[in-house]
């Protein structure tokens, strides 16, 4: 039986990839009926259609924010589709991290000006250092972005997004506060580190204490060992960490996970590396890790997880654009 090569196989798939992502609707709509028929007509077809199809999610997830125009995205998948299929898998790849690329950076500007005009900011995958005025040292994780207010009554310092460690310096006359939109943090003590992340602040005690105050909730006290969630309905229940590997993990810029959903893992992956890492939560919703991984390559990373789960596939079309499933493996056949 002839089957039809890979790489024709591929520029079938990028065919119908750029007609269901067509601008007239009814189109669209036609071409997903031809696509799906096209898929349950060959295993093949379904396997080299699955990484596009996933790609076309984020196109359609971006398209309305975006303003709804995804032709950059369309022409760059268009562009590689009529090309010989030698060269097709290399410019397939280049062609997707070409179009997830220019929907990020046409949305930047609208969705992170705070973090431009910051006063103080570290790129995706860099740790920045700074002393401030005062003495004070703040280090700023990855895409992370801090305001700095100083003045003869309080250190104010505003966390826009991302991740701090804050050693405080001592001033009797001004108290030195953290406010991360949730909560106002006020230092009593020298060390510990607030991160933000969907809507919550993480607050972690690694030397002495700090009140954390909520508007309209009574201050708590958190101290050295101790973390809780922050939300805007109060401070959650404090728990125990061992503040020493805490601050060994800032200190070696690793992620130490004990027993963490795949997903929450890929999430603090990505937040390392530039590109974009795609994945779908429910599919790998029963894996869970416990793992100390380098955030300083997250290449290495992602590698240590194919070594200690072999169902994972990661495919690194290019270095910004990297996929992640557990496909379901086809069961031995008897003959």
């Amino acid at each position: 039986m002839n089957r039809p090569h890979t790489d024709v196989v591929a520029e079938q798939a990028a065919h119908w990839i750029v007609r269901l992502s067509a601008d007239d609707p009814a189109e669209r709509d036609t071409a997903q009926a031809g696509f799906a028929a096209w898929k349950a007509a060959d295993p093949l077809h379904a396997s080299a259609a699955a990484g596009m199809e996933n790609l076309l999610r984020q196109l359609n997830v971006v398209r309305e924010p975006a303003g709804g125009n995804h032709r950059p995205a369309r022409a760059a998948l268009a562009a590689i589709a009529p090309k010989r299929p030698r060269q097709h898998l290399r410019q397939l790849a280049a062609a997707s991290a070409v179009t997830m690329l220019v929907l990020t950076g046409a949305l930047v500007i609208s969705e992170r000006p705070a973090y431009l005009l910051a006063d103080l900011r570290s790129p995706t995958g860099q740790w920045r250092t700074h002393t401030l005025d005062d003495g004070s040292r703040l280090t700023l994780g990855s895409d992370s972005a801090v305001n700095v207010r100083f003045n003869a009554g309080e250190r104010h310092v505003e966390l826009l997004r991302g991740d701090i460690l804050v050693d405080v310096a001592k001033d009797a006359q001004r108290p030195f506060i953290v406010d991360s939109k949730q909560a106002a943090i006020r230092a009593l003590g020298t060390r510990f580190s607030v991160r933000k992340e969907n809507g919550a602040t993480i607050l972690s005690m690694l030397e002495s204490k700090v009140l954390a105050q909520v508007p309209q909730h009574p201050p708590v006290m958190v101290q050295a060992g101790q973390r809780t969630r922050i939300t805007d309905n109060g401070v959650g229940p404090l728990q125990a960490i061992d503040a020493a590997s805490v601050q060994d993990a800032w200190r070696a810029r690793q992620l130490v996970v004990d027993d963490l959903p795949l997903a929450e893992v890929l999430d603090e992956l990505a937040r390392h590396r530039p590109g974009q890492l795609h994945y779908d939560r429910a599919q790998i919703a029963g894996i869970r890790v416990a793992a100390v991984l380098p955030l300083d390559d997250t290449d290495k990373a992602l590698q240590l997880l194919i070594d200690n789960f072999p169902q994972l596939r990661i495919r690194m079309l290019t270095h910004y654009l990297v996929m992640v499933d557990a496909p379901a493996r086809s069961p031995s056949k008897n003959k």
